[in-house]
């Protein structure tokens, strides 16, 4: 093999194993920063692990919302209809934040309470991200399978 030979195909391999670090690299940063977005009866289920960063999808549910003075901690619970999460945030919530309303909360699980780091809220009551619209979907539908099947219709037994 001559020199120039040598020398492109050592520059060919060497380009190759600097994109294949480039892409490993690339690879793993998205990785650590992927939140899921689970509904409070996934997380339940024990679907989100325990220490997991994730995203909190659902309805903050009516008369939940509380505040403790004279601090920015807001304490609320996010619902899919099927399963009730407790949520405590500090830090101004957004000026959509209501209740009755579609959010979504990214942080972790702590002591059976979800630890908010960010809240989203959504613009009217009408809309729900799709998300967590498909989530609770979904969840309804495995409900209404299982209360279907029992004989009382009640899904517990």
């Amino acid at each position: 093999m001559n020199p120039l030979r040598r020398r492109r195909l050592a520059v060919v391999l060497l380009v190759l194993i600097a994109a294949g670090i480039v892409a490993a690299l690339a690879a793993f940063a998205l990785q650590r920063n992927v939140s899921y977005l689970y509904t409070p009866s996934e997380v339940l289920k024990g679907a989100a692990g325990e220490h997991a960063r994730f995203r909190l999808g659902g309805m903050v549910a009516a008369g939940s919302v509380k505040r403790t003075a004279g601090t920015l901690e807001a304490h609320f619970v996010v619902d899919d209809g099927d399963a009730r999460m407790p949520v405590v945030y500090t830090g101004i919530l957004p000026d959509l934040f209501r209740e009755k309303q579609a959010v979504v909360a990214t942080g972790s699980m702590k002591n059976g309470v979800f630890v908010a780091d960010e809240v989203l809220a959504k613009h009217d009551e009408t809309y729900m991200p799709k998300e967590v619209a498909d989530k609770m979907g979904a969840a309804h539908k495995k409900h209404d399978v299982k209360a279907a099947a029992s004989p009382s219709g009640d899904p517990l037994q």
